[in-house]
């Protein structure tokens, strides 16, 4: 079952996400900022992040930058009602970037698609 690490600060969308990923056969472990984020990652390496960036104590750009500084191969997905952070190059180095909508379909494809991804890429030919 593959982990995926949900950081979000809204309780509400944080308890969504949760479920609905959950129903799609993930294992989800959550944090409600950019640095509790940080600390989960070293206790339990997840297989691919969706990461908020307006959060409190850390925004989701410096702590996606230091969680792939020292893991430089997790997905990240950047999940944000903001597109104004998408001209952000500290942005780019997401591997994808979801304006927040009340239908995940986009969300969770992209999920599909980065995971599938992975597991070629670690699949000896």
């Amino acid at each position: 079952m593959k982990t995926i690490l949900v950081v979000e600060d809204d309780k509400n969308q944080l308890l969504l996400y949760k479920h609905e990923l959950s129903l799609e056969g993930y294992n989800i472990i959550t944090a409600k900022d950019g640095l509790e984020a940080i600390i989960k990652v070293r206790e339990q390496l997840p297989d691919l992040i969706v990461m908020d960036i307006n959060m409190p104590k850390m925004n989701g750009i410096e702590a996606m930058g230091k969680i792939l500084n020292e893991h430089r191969k997790i997905p990240i997905i950047i999940n944000t009602a903001y597109s104004s952070y998408k001209d952000d190059f500290m942005s780019w180095a997401a591997d994808a970037y979801i304006i927040k909508s009340s239908d995940l379909k986009e969300l969770k494809d992209k999920i599909k698609e980065l995971i599938r991804k992975q597991q070629n890429q670690r699949q000896p030919e």
